[in-house]
């Protein structure tokens, strides 16, 4: 039991320190810190999966689920966002060589 709570400890310290240092990012950086933290969400859905497919505990395998289900919502996300930022720095003459997509 004091192991569940210190890894309890643990993740709301994780919590209040990472929204602590997410808070004073200034909104031009938010962008750029989203794409360099998809290696790390890669990371957390593989340790995820490997937490899902052990099948301890029916609890144990609930969160796996849930960790699966957030990584990987936090990676496409970031996908999509670094790809939108790309975007942004093509030069126009490109964009007209293609049919005139943006």
């Amino acid at each position: 039991m004091s192991e569940l709570l210190f890894s309890i400890f643990i993740f709301t310290l994780a919590a209040f320190v990472g929204f602590e240092v997410i808070s004073k990012v200034p909104p031009t950086l938010h962008t750029p810190l989203m794409s360099g933290s998809n290696a790390i969400s890669g990371i957390t859905l593989i340790g995820s999966l490997l937490i899902a497919g052990r099948q301890e505990s029916p609890l144990l395998t609930l969160l796996g689920v849930a960790a699966v289900a957030f990584a990987t919502i936090n990676v496409v996300g970031g996908f999509l966002v670094t790809d939108r930022m790309l975007r942004m720095f093509r030069s126009q003459r490109r964009g007209d060589a293609h049919g005139g997509a943006h």
